[in-house]
Formats: C-alpha cells, sequence, structure tokens
C-alpha cells in the first residue's frame, strides 16, 4: 500500500510538471517569439491553418532580429466566450500588436483578423 501511494504521488508531480499555462497570453507569446524567431514548427501548432498562411506569409517579408530576446509584455486581454484578445508589445516593434485567438478542440490559436474587424481596446 505504501509503495502504490509513493507510486501514485510521484505520477501526480510528473503530470503537474509537465502542465502548460495554455491562457491566451502564453499563446500570443509562443506565437509572436516563433514568429520573429521563424520556428514553422511552434508557429503552426499554435495558430489555426488561416493563421499560419497569414503569419507565414508575412514572416517571409521580416528579417530576423538580432536581439533574441522578445521582452514580450501584455498590455491588455479581453476574453469573450471562445474568441479572445491580447494587446501585446515586444522589443522587435515600435508598436503594440494584437492577437485574435480563437478555441479549437479545447485549445487557444492565433488566427487571422478580418481586414475590417475591430479589437476590443
Amino acid at each position: 500500500m505504501k509503495k502504490i501511494t509513493l507510486f501514485t504521488i510521484a505520477l501526480l508531480f510528473i503530470a503537474c510538471a509537465e502542465t502548460q499555462d495554455a491562457s491566451p497570453a502564453a499563446i500570443a507569446k509562443i506565437v509572436a517569439e516563433s514568429f520573429y524567431q521563424g520556428d514553422e514548427a511552434s508557429l503552426k501548432k499554435h495558430t489555426t491553418p488561416e493563421g499560419f498562411v497569414t503569419f507565414s506569409n508575412l514572416q517571409k517579408m521580416f528579417a530576423k532580429p538580432k536581439n533574441s530576446e522578445s521582452n514580450f509584455k501584455v498590455i491588455d486581454e479581453r476574453i469573450e466566450g471562445e474568441i479572445a484578445w491580447v494587446k501585446y508589445s515586444t522589443s522587435y516593434d515600435k508598436t503594440p500588436g494584437i492577437f485574435k485567438l480563437v478555441k479549437a478542440n479545447g485549445e487557444w490559436k492565433a488566427t487571422a483578423r478580418l481586414p475590417k474587424e475591430k479589437a476590443p481596446f
């Protein structure tokens, strides 16, 4: 019985250690960093198919930054049901950016904004 309890506790710690922060802000940080660092695998994993195409096309127009630290900071975050908005700043941009995220299969994914779509900020 003692071995089973120790095994269960060890398993619980391992499971908790592997849990990632999957909030919209955390996903926005991953997408911003993977976009500027050219990490297409990570970008694809954390975006919708439409978002990936948009970000990939934009990525080709930008040179990779020399500064490897993004200094990503969330300025504002709004969650409205299955849609989230994250306004952020990075050391790569002079002006704040905004990501639109949608919930797909229980996970937040960055997606492309429609041309006339307004963010809630």
